[in-house]
């Protein structure tokens, strides 16, 4: 049995007429309780499970040069990604088949753009995939990043690449998100 006992002071020389018994607290039931308390936020308490992304990344290994991966452009739209905005061009950079005039909401545009060049490119390319490539930009924010891979998923595109930009793309592009 918990008790809490407190003493009572004593003086030097005084006569004590009746000495008075120190309150006993009795503590087993808050123990126990402190215990079923501690027992039950245990088991019902659940952890934060990971979200993990699966992106496949190419090997970094050194040694033997890989060849450049040949893309149909008229499969391929591109993504470049600023704070908050983008910008989108289809085929190559160079001479794209259709490309955005100016900077875009992310949040807002994204979804339409998407199924937009989805149709479209399902439709010159024979019904084969789209590719998007992802080149987020140096003010681009990692939620940008992680909204623009949520879309896509969301829009059932399975084939996707994170890149980087070109140094012609952040000059002719981003200049006019900035």
């Amino acid at each position: 049995m918990a008790e809490l006992n407190q003493k009572t002071q004593e003086s030097g020389k005084k006569k004590i007429r009746s000495r008075k018994m120190a309150p006993k607290v009795d503590l087993t039931a808050m123990v126990d309780l402190a215990f079923l308390l501690i027992t039950f936020f245990m088991l019902t308490t659940t952890l934060n499970k990971p979200a993990a992304m699966d992106i496949a990344m190419p090997d970094k290994t050194k040694g033997e040069a890989t060849p450049p991966v040949l893309i149909d452009e008229n499969r391929t739209a591109t993504l470049i990604l600023g704070d908050g905005k983008f910008m989108w061009y289809h085929g190559d950079f160079k001479k794209p088949i259709a490309f955005s005039e100016k900077p875009s909401d992310l949040e807002k545009t994204l979804p339409q753009v998407l199924a937009q060049l989805k149709a479209k490119i399902s439709n010159m390319s024979n019904n084969k995939d789209m590719i998007v490539l992802i080149k987020p930009s140096k003010e681009a924010r990692t939620k940008d990043v992680i909204h623009t891979i949520d879309e896509i998923k969301h829009q059932n595109i399975t084939r996707y690449v994170i890149g980087k930009t070109q140094e012609e793309e952040e000059k002719q592009l981003l200049a006019s998100i900035q």
